[in-house]
């Protein structure tokens, strides 16, 4: 995708010194740049480069003053560090914004598509499903019968979205993510086979969430499994039936979270964190990475270990582990003085 130097200043609100039509299809840094490329000039100790290299156009600040001549189109703006980073953003945005319904694209009948829809290449639109305006369905996605998604949200190649979920406005659910399939739900029998309980919840996503690639998240046995709004997950993330993940929550990657458990809001909890079923997780509590978490925690805790607790008394009770051999030595001396 390629940009004139008039469009990059009309986005950044810049003037362009130079040829205007310019074209650019890649950024670079100052001393990288080469033909096609985008770079900027913040720091006067790169000043030199701006003589030497072969980007095609740079961005500047609006006082800079060249003292010779350059090869390179310049954009002056206000503040040349903020706009150039500016773009990555403003590109993905452009680089993103598809519509229209492939051909080979499967839409039920009875489904809804809301304004200004993008589904591609074999995804496949269940029954009575409904997409909402501006949505972003990709390639070999699939969205079950019943299954809302709303507004705004985009789904990238190879989600799988059972039948019977919501999924709110602006979320973003990468690759490989499968929403919706059935909780790990086994009876024991006397004859010491498993007999499958019947998962017939549901999954409710609400809006502005972000959810990693290759994340499950099961359906509900009964009722639903929710994560709240704002809620951020990092890829490789199970998360067990009726689990609840609480506003602005994150989690980092590998992490798992068994049935019934309750994640209260703005908690931070890092990779590869074990959290078992039906214990409560209150708000604001860090659990740090590769913790064990077996029992209820209370509020604004942060955690540490396996099993997890406190992590100043942790961080003190390891130094101890870690002298543990002296101190066994050191009371068989003394056993063996008293003994004497």
């Amino acid at each position: 995708m390629k940009f004139t130097a008039q469009q990059i200043a009309e986005i950044l609100q810049g003037t362009v010194d130079g040829n205007a039509e310019a074209t650019v299809d890649k950024l670079a840094r100052i001393e990288e740049g080469e033909p096609g490329a985008l770079s900027f000039l913040a720091n006067p100790k790169y000043k030199h480069f701006i003589y030497e290299t072969k980007a095609s156009i740079v961005i500047v600040d609006k006082d800079f003053d060249a003292g010779q001549p350059i090869a390179p189109t310049l954009i002056r703006v206000e503040d040349a560090y903020g706009a150039f980073a500016q773009l990555p953003e403003v590109y993905n945005q452009i680089k993103l914004n598809k519509k229209g319904i492939s051909p080979q694209a499967s839409v039920a009948p009875s489904a809804t598509i809301g304004k200004d829809v993008y589904i591609g290449s074999q995804a496949v639109v269940g029954e009575n499903a409904i997409i909402g305006d501006n949505a972003k369905i990709y390639p070999q996605v699939f969205v079950g019968d019943n299954t809302k998604i709303g507004n705004d949200t985009t789904i990238f190649a190879g989600v799988k979205i059972y039948s019977d979920n919501q999924i709110g406005a602006q979320c973003v659910i990468h690759s490989g993510a499968v929403i919706g399939a059935d909780g790990f739900g086994f009876a024991p029998q006397s004859d010491h086979n498993y007999k499958k309980i019947a998962q017939i919840g549901n999954v409710i996503i609400e809006d502005n969430v972000e959810i990693g690639a290759n994340t499950c998240i099961d359906r509900a046995t009964l009722g639903s499994t929710i994560i709240r709004r704002g809620a951020k997950l990092d890829n490789l993330i199970q998360i067990a039936h009726n689990v609840e993940i609480g506003e602005n929550t994150v989690i980092a990657a590998q992490s798992g979270i068994a049935g019934s458990t309750h994640i209260g809001r703005n908690c931070m909890i890092a990779a590869q964190v074990g959290i078992i079923g039906h214990i409560r997780i209150g708000d604001n509590v860090k659990i740090a990475a590769q913790s064990g978490v077996s029992t209820n925690v209370k509020e604004d805790a942060v955690i540490f270990g396996s099993p997890a607790f406190e992590a100043g008394k942790y961080r003190k009770a390891y130094v101890h582990f870690r002298n543990f051999q002296k101190i066994v030595d050191r009371i068989d001396a003394l056993e063996k003085k008293v003994g004497k």
